[in-house]
């Protein structure tokens, strides 16, 4: 393994990638919107299109299951949604049945289920099964005629509650992942083959936490890829960096640029070898320069020239977005290459806040206001289009009006948008039908058991909850 080392590019975007990491949102804001100043004269189309997809979903018939109607019954600002996101995410973690006994009395005997008149039958019998549960759990709480016999209920009733719910969590996570190993995501994607769309593959887990974990994490992607590089289907994988060293991050560059790169160039090795395409992920905001130089790395090892499967994520609420979709463009070019760019809104929001808040910065390396995100979007958007010659377009959103200002520009140019498997079909199903023909994008699908996937959804639900 070689590695040309010409003057990186990295170290010319430094400056200014460091510069706006805390600069104050609103001087930032002016900047934006000069940037989609062209789409101005799409505007009124483009409201007419997201119009025409808003109310091609709402004229779709309901899902048997589907997790849109409780999110619309019991939304995540209020009590009874907080409740079903601190269970979902807390109840398969718990080793032991009296905390997990202890969890359910405290999160569902203080909500108020309120009975249910919609049609789709999964959240009627879901709001049935909630209040009956805050019922009985709430029995033993009250002085009243029911006496011994109702708190009598209320203990039996324990154990059948409890599994109740952790199988409701289950079918829940059955709908956002697509196979507990790659194997059967692989057979449930030939069984259920989505038209016109492909799928990236994401192995689900945190971080590595210590070098074993590391180890097992990189031994399921090269599974992963072998696994999807033989079924010839045209799909992707999804390479968390976090996943493949315990000590990524600004601090250690050395151990980025020796372990950790090892590492993700003997998968990407793989890959080129399948002509598969791999997709780096975007992650905290403290991980956006290691991660570009890690990039750029990649792309100027010979092993992987002549590769246009080397892909990267950048994440439109973070303040560096346009500069580093800008140095995304210039390593395309000086490679000679085309590097398949996914623009995403992000996924780690409250947690930016939190580190920065507990850091004493007095502005966040991330957008406050959703507005903010949206123009930051639409303008990383215009910037990917004007590149053909260097950036793929991957479009990732569950939003209607970013997904019609991108037709009313994307012109002939090659593109795909992508969503998030168990979200958004309904959403490129009425995109679909209402130009007369078929978009093409591509599932992100996590794969890996459900006690991993619980962290995951609730980020997805609070991401995508305002779209």
């Amino acid at each position: 393994m070689t590695r040309t080392m010409t003057a990186s590019l990295i170290s010319q975007f430094l400056p200014v990638l460091s510069e706006r990491y805390l600069v104050d949102e609103n001087i930032l804001v002016p900047e934006l919107l000069a940037r989609c100043d062209t789409l101005q004269p799409h505007q009124a189309a483009a409201e007419r299109l997201a119009t025409q997809i808003v109310e091609g979903i709402r004229a779709q018939k309901p899902r048997s299951m589907d997790i849109n109607q409780l999110l619309v019954a019991y939304q995540l600002t209020s009590e009874e949604g907080i409740a079903l996101m601190c269970v979902a995410e807390a109840l398969l973690r718990i080793p032991d049945t009296q905390t997990r006994n202890a969890l359910i009395r405290d999160k569902m005997s203080v909500t108020e289920w309120e009975a249910s008149s919609a049609a789709n039958p999964f959240q009627n019998f879901s709001t049935w099964a909630l209040n009956l549960t805050g019922n009985v759990l709430h029995l033993q709480n009250k002085d009243s005629g029911w006496g011994v016999f109702g708190k009598l209920i209320a203990r039996l009733g324990q154990p059948v509650i409890r599994t109740a719910l952790e199988q409701a969590m289950r079918l829940m996570g059955n709908q956002f992942v697509l196979g507990e190993t790659i194997d059967e995501a692989i057979a449930n994607r030939r069984k259920h083959p989505y038209p016109h769309a492909t799928a990236s593959y994401d192995m689900l887990g945190e971080g590595a936490r210590t070098i074993n974990d590391a180890a097992r994490y990189f031994q399921a992607y090269e599974t992963a890829i072998h696994a999807v590089g033989k079924a010839k289907m045209g799909d992707s994988i999804s390479i968390k960096l976090s996943a493949l060293h315990p000590r990524y991050e600004w601090r250690k560059p050395d151990r980025i640029r020796h372990e950790l790169f090892h590492s993700v160039f003997k998968l990407c090795a793989i890959a080129k070898a399948y002509d598969l395409m791999v997709t780096i992920d975007a992650e905290e905001m403290d991980r956006l320069v290691p991660s570009l130089e890690l990039f750029e790395m990649l792309a100027r090892t010979p092993e992987l020239s002549g590769w246009n499967g080397l892909g990267l994520a950048v994440q439109a609420y973070g303040k560096r977005c346009t500069q580093a979709l800008e140095f995304v463009i210039a390593l395309a070019r000086d490679t000679r290459r085309i590097i398949p760019t996914r623009l995403v809104k992000g996924a780690y929001w409250d947690s930016e806040i939190k580190r920065a808040q507990v850091e004493g910065h007095e502005n966040y390396p991330v957008f406050t206001r959703k507005s903010t995100t949206d123009v930051s979007y639409l303008a990383g958007a215009q910037l990917m289009l004007s590149a053909p010659d260097a950036i793929y377009p991957q479009f990732a959103t569950h939003n209607a009006m970013t997904a019609a200002m991108i037709m009313q520009i994307v012109g002939d140019k090659k593109y795909e948008f992508q969503r998030l498997h168990g979200m958004g079909d309904n959403l490129y199903e009425s995109l679909s039908a209402v130009l007369g023909r078929p978009v093409p994008y591509r599932i992100y699908a996590p794969v890996g058991p459900h006690h991993d996937l619980l962290a995951y959804l609730v980020r997805r639900l609070l991401e995508n909850g305002a779209n």
